[in-house]
């Protein structure tokens, strides 16, 4: 059984995790490799 947890995070705090993951997903993308999967379920969490 998987452990599920929330964190509440200030809205702060959310647009700089945010802005990080978007950041790194352009990297990626930049890099030639498009494999953002991951990054895309954490940022469609995040906007929900």
């Amino acid at each position: 059984m998987i452990k599920k947890y929330r964190i509440r995070l200030t809205e702060d705090e959310q647009n700089i995790i945010i802005n990080g993951l978007l950041n790194w997903r352009n990297q990626l993308i930049k890099e030639g490799k498009y494999t953002t999967d991951a990054i895309d379920d954490l940022l469609l969490k995040l906007l929900d």
